[in-house]
């Protein structure tokens, strides 16, 4: 970092998984988190890193970090640490992300830098904020994790269903601790921070949230991209992290349920998914009109020219990044109801909520027989975002909390808009 940078204040930023690039959904928030931080302060990060290729972009935290701890964590060997929570009554996910070099680093670091502050990036990560020194603690929960297990095992047999309902449990107690010893727990909507605050009442005075935003400037209409489909019928797209539980649910429901209905009307239409690490369950899917690409170097391409960018997701926690990118992007976009919970926009003008299977293929299908509405849906869609969604404007609320050690007023709000620019990534976001 420059010395010019020496005067401001330190604080440590702990994230589960190393926050560049930014090509997945959790990665998106977290960058920005990392790129506030460092607009007035010396940044020290702890985080791990689950993904080889992601080991390459270390050096390049130091554009943002005076200092960064980044930890190994083979996910294999993180399962299996994991198991020892059943041994110890604790939730599964605290022992994965569990580390004594990491918690040596964050006691050492503290203590020698004098810090202050410290913003933890997901629950899990709150199990480090106990070393001396700390004073004020701030933990973005982003969404509510133990829920998300807890609707994980509906949809499950036993003893999965069993182990994840577990999970929820020992979770959410983890959570509401870890909130009772924090001066704030961020939310990324008011959805999200109502279920928090209606499982866990004492944390309300102290809950905070904090939308997600979407960089316009490079997600924009504006730019010319080549067509990356080749000739043929109309094409739906679905982007995202393709190794990601809800994705995977999302693109096959939307396949076996849904597209055969679109198909009887529109015998030529393509599905395309876009996005990395695609699972066994989702490379199964390609075939008859279905595209999985894998890791593209740019989705940007395939949003600008898809017909209809679709979001049926069953199981979505916050406001989803590739809606949002879809829409900065002028895209008519039909998503489910689930991703549309916080979503400031209006189903018919902005985008389109079906309810169910049927109302999803009859969205689609109006949208593809009726192609002059996708020119106005899509620029309504961008001036949403634009009015909506920036990240320095909700990010804006970490300013207000790293303040003078008090904890922050109960009344405070965190509510903005604006635009943002300019970030290259290298995939399509998920959540």
């Amino acid at each position: 970092m420059a010395d010019s940078r020496s005067a401001l204040p330190p604080v440590l930023y702990l994230v589960h998984r190393i926050p560049y690039p930014p090509n997945k959904g959790d990665k998106v928030r977290s960058f920005n988190i990392l790129r506030q931080l460092a607009r007035t302060h010396r940044v020290f990060l702890g985080t791990f890193v689950d993904h080889p290729d992601d080991r390459q972009h270390v050096g390049k935290l130091s554009d943002w970090c005076e200092e960064v701890c980044a930890i190994e964590l083979a996910p294999r060997t993180g399962r299996i640490k994991s198991l020892r929570g059943l041994l110890s009554g604790e939730a599964l996910s605290l022992p994965y992300y569990r580390n004594a070099h990491l918690a040596d680093w964050v006691r050492t670091t503290v203590a020698a830098q004098g810090i202050e502050q410290v913003v933890a990036f997901s629950g899990p990560m709150a199990q480090y904020l106990d070393a001396p020194g700390l004073r004020r603690r701030v933990i973005d929960f982003c969404d509510v994790d133990s829920a998300k297990w807890t609707q994980y095992a509906a949809d499950r047999r036993w003893p999965m269903s069993w182990l994840y309902r577990r999970e929820g449990e020992r979770l959410l107690a983890f959570e509401r601790q870890a909130a009772a010893r924090s001066d704030a727990s961020l939310f990324v909507t008011e959805a999200e921070a109502a279920l928090f605050t209606g499982a866990a009442p004492e944390a309300a005075a102290r809950t905070r949230v904090m939308q997600n935003g979407v960089d316009a400037e490079f997600f924009s209409p504006a730019h010319v991209l080549a067509n990356p489909y080749p000739a043929g019928g109309p094409v739906l797209l679905f982007t995202g992290a393709m190794d990601y539980w809800p994705n995977i649910d999302a693109v096959s429901w939307f396949t076996t349920e849904i597209l055969p209905a679109i198909r009887a009307r529109q015998p030529d239409v393509r599905f395309w998914i876009v996005g990395m690490n695609p699972a066994p369950a989702v490379q199964a899917l390609a075939g008859e009109g279905v595209v999985v690409t894998g890791t593209v170097p740019d989705v940007r391409p395939y949003l600008a020219h898809a017909d209809v960018v679709v979001a049926p997701l069953r199981i979505a926690r916050g406001i989803q990044n590739k809606v949002l990118e879809a829409m900065a992007m002028a895209r008519p976009v039909v998503l489910s109801a689930a991703p549309a919970v916080g979503l400031a926009a209006t189903s018919g003008r902005q985008c389109e909520i079906a309810a169910d299977s049927a109302a999803f293929a009859l969205a689609v299908i109006d949208l593809l027989e009726q192609p002059e509405r996708c020119g106005p849906m899509g620029a309504a869609a961008r001036e949403c975002v634009l009015r909506g969604y920036s990240w320095p404007a909700h990010l804006a609320v970490l300013d207000r909390l790293l303040g003078p050690a008090q904890r922050p007023d109960a009344n405070e709000t965190a509510t903005a808009s604006g635009t943002d620019a300019g970030l290259l990534r290298r995939v399509g976001s998920a959540s």
